[in-house]
């Protein structure tokens, strides 16, 4: 296992020497960690780019690494904070923080797309912002922190990126995707089955999507993504939040209530009592 090096900056100054070696150190920065360049070029090569360039080494090797060392840290998390958990659901826990939709939503809040080495044929179809691709080089950047700064690094790049997506796949149903829990919440609250309206922008190669989810032709909440699955899935996190917090609203305002209630109903004579005490009342005089 490789040692941990410490993020030493780096020596030297000026401006750099070329615009390859400004974007990467605008990447490093993101990332937190100075990597060995050409260790950090060979991460960002995809296979169109290599292909078109004389065979160059790509990136895959790297990311069958990263993708081993981000599972073991998120798998190893989701033991430790989830004691009581079987097997079973822990996995579909796992599943639902490392899969092609959560990578890439991870990418993009780094512009990794940015910084992509693609081949012609992959940029002019929207490449740089392809969640395969996006999530295949997220993978193989962490891979390279791994080798370039240890497991120590890596683990810490993956927390950083991911603990926010753990915590939340926590409050995800037993489904573990926000449009089986918004299923679930629906049913258990009696409003109907959810149904997503979609529409669609853009070119071919550059489509947007928009999903609204509606439940009992109310409109609960509205999602976007590159993808109908991903639009339909954000707008489902809408819904079941706003539903959700309706229902807890619900909840306390009625457990508020009860003890008000019943402390008025304390204060009262009670109707029956006084049916039942006269006859006793004049029985016990007359006697």
């Amino acid at each position: 296992m490789p040692d941990a090096k410490k993020n030493s900056p780096r020596r030297g100054g000026g401006a750099p020497a070329d615009t390859t070696a400004s974007s990467h150190t605008l990447l490093e920065g993101r990332l937190g960690y100075q990597l060995d360049a050409a260790l950090l070029v060979r991460a960002l090569t995809h296979r169109s780019y290599a292909y078109e360039n004389g065979g160059l080494p790509t990136n895959e090797r790297l990311e069958f690494l990263g993708d081993s060392v981000l599972g073991l840290v998120v798998t190893d998390t989701l033991f430790r904070t989830h004691p009581d958990l079987p097997e079973g659901q822990l996995a579909k826990l796992r599943a639902a923080v490392v899969n092609s939709r959560a990578l890439a939503e991870v990418g993009r809040g780094l512009d990794l797309g940015a910084f992509i080495r693609l081949g012609r044929g992959e940029e002019g179809t929207g490449g740089r912002d392809k969640a395969s691709i996006l999530a295949d080089t997220l993978e193989a950047v962490i891979g390279a922190v791994y080798l370039d700064q240890g497991l120590d690094a890596a683990g810490e790049l993956v927390h950083r990126l991911f603990d926010p997506l753990i915590e939340k796949s926590a409050g995800l149903g037993a489904g573990l995707d926000w449009k089986t829990s918004l299923q679930e919440l629906t049913a258990t609250e009696g409003l109907g089955v959810p149904e997503y309206l979609v529409t669609e922008t853009g070119p071919d190669h550059e489509k947007t999507f928009t999903a609204a989810a509606r439940v009992g032709g109310v409109s609960y909440g509205t999602g976007t993504g590159r993808s109908k699955k991903e639009a339909e899935q954000q707008a489902a996190e809408a819904a079941w939040r706003a539903i959700r917090a309706a229902a807890d609203e619900r909840a306390k305002a009625e457990a508020e209530a009860g003890p008000a209630q019943a402390e008025a109903g304390a204060g009262q004579p009670d109707p029956a009592g006084l049916d039942t005490a006269g006859p006793e009342a004049e029985a016990s005089a007359s006697s």
